[in-house]
Formats: C-alpha cells, sequence, structure tokens
C-alpha cells in the first residue's frame, strides 16, 4: 500500500474521540469534499511511493491551514501555488507563508515532501467562542483528548516514518508534550524542538532569514 494511500484512507475515516469540555467543540476538515479532493491531489502528487518520512510535528490543525484544505500547514493560497486549484475562501495563515519559504530553501515542495511528513500531533482540531484552540490550551482538554493523539500518532509511524528522528514546531507546550509521551512509549530516538512557524511571523519577522537558516540548519543537520 502506498503511503500516499494510508493517508488518506486514515484521514477519511477519522471520527473524534473523547468526549471535550464544555464550549469547545472539534474542527473536522475531512469531511468537506473539496477538502478531501484537495487532500487527494496534494497527497498522490508527493507521497505516492513507500519511502520512510522524517516526521515533523504541529500542534492541531487551525481554521485558516489544515481546518480549510485539510493539509497541515498548507493553506488555499499556498495550495495554489502548488497548482492545486481551489474554490476555498483565499485567506492566508501565517504559519503557511513561513513553512512553503522554509520549503522554498529547501529545495522546493517535490525535494521536501520526498524526504519529510508534517503531521499534528491532533489530526483534529479545536475552536472555543469561534477562535483556533490548542489541546494544550486547558487541562481538561488535554487530558480528554490524550488518547486520541496517542493512537493518532502510533497509527502514522506505522505509515513509515523514519524513527531515528522526529521535530516538533514549538518549543514550548507542544515540544514538553511530545517528549513526555516519547519517554513513555520510546517511538523516536530523539526529538528535535523547532521555533513555532507563527511565533516567528507574530513576533520574529524581522529575523524571519535567521530562523528560516536555523530550520535549515537544524533539518539538514
Amino acid at each position: 500500500m502506498l503511503l500516499s494511500e494510508k493517508i488518506l484512507s486514515y484521514h477519511f475515516q477519522l471520527k473524534p474521540s473523547g468526549h471535550l469540555p464544555s464550549g469547545i467543540e472539534w474542527l473536522l476538515p475531512y469531511e468537506n469534499k473539496e477538502t478531501r479532493r484537495c487532500m487527494t491531489l496534494f497527497y498522490d502528487r508527493y507521497y505516492n511511493d513507500e519511502r520512510k518520512r522524517i516526521f515533523i510535528l504541529g500542534i492541531n490543525p487551525g481554521r485558516f491551514g489544515a481546518g480549510i484544505t485539510g493539509i497541515p500547514f498548507t493553506d488555499p493560497i499556498r495550495l495554489e501555488s502548488l497548482g492545486i486549484e481551489n474554490s476555498f475562501r483565499k485567506l492566508q495563515e501565517l504559519s503557511s507563508v513561513f513553512i512553503y519559504d522554509m520549503i522554498k530553501d529547501q529545495g522546493g515542495p517535490k525535494i521536501f515532501y520526498s524526504t519529510y511528513y508534517i503531521a499534528s500531533l491532533s489530526p483534529l482540531g479545536f475552536v472555543k467562542d469561534g477562535k483556533n484552540y490548542n489541546y494544550y490550551d486547558e487541562r481538561a482538554l488535554t487530558e480528554a483528548v490524550r488518547p486520541f493523539i496517542i493512537r493518532n500518532l502510533e497509527t502514522q509511524i506505522k505509515f513509515g516514518a523514519d524513527l531515528s528522528k522526529v521535530y516538533c514546531l514549538g518549543q514550548g507546550k507542544n515540544y514538553e508534550f511530545l517528549k513526555q509521551l516519547n519517554q513513555e512509549h520510546k517511538w523516536w530516538k530523539e526529538v528535535i524542538p523547532l521555533p513555532h512557524p507563527r511565533w516567528i511571523m507574530q513576533y520574529k519577522l524581522k529575523k524571519k532569514d535567521v530562523y528560516l537558516t536555523m530550520y535549515k540548519d537544524l533539518l539538514n543537520g
């Protein structure tokens, strides 16, 4: 079974698991027909093989990136830059802008995706009061979705993960949580944190090139 087939089958059958705390709702991108169409075009293009990939793990999908396109850190604008036309509103996600600048530095999508697979600890996102919410934003949510996150990671690792190392997007709570899980389950030999793209674009934009170089050095180290 090709990697693309495993990825698509998993996400298209994915269902929420666990009872969320009051006021928090699931973000469910994979039920949308246009999302499924775009995901199929993307993964069939870049993951139509059986090679292992180095995982890069984010937090959970957001409303303007993977929460729309189904592809982590890929907003509708970046999706069209890949030649995948779509009917989504062309809203920009800051994290996606950085990630695709980084991918360009790595030689472009074809080269980058042949080595790396970007996913998230939780493949489903969360919304509270109409805004993005992270799995670690409150303890009750973290505990509610912990089993779901573990099952997600274990399932996707079996797709064909390079177990020598995993990169974590975020040097704070996302990294601490992934590091703790990895110590318990011993999936990867090493967890390497990277500054989160959103944090870079929001607070360190003037030093963006510095962080692009940092990514290049760490990914190629």
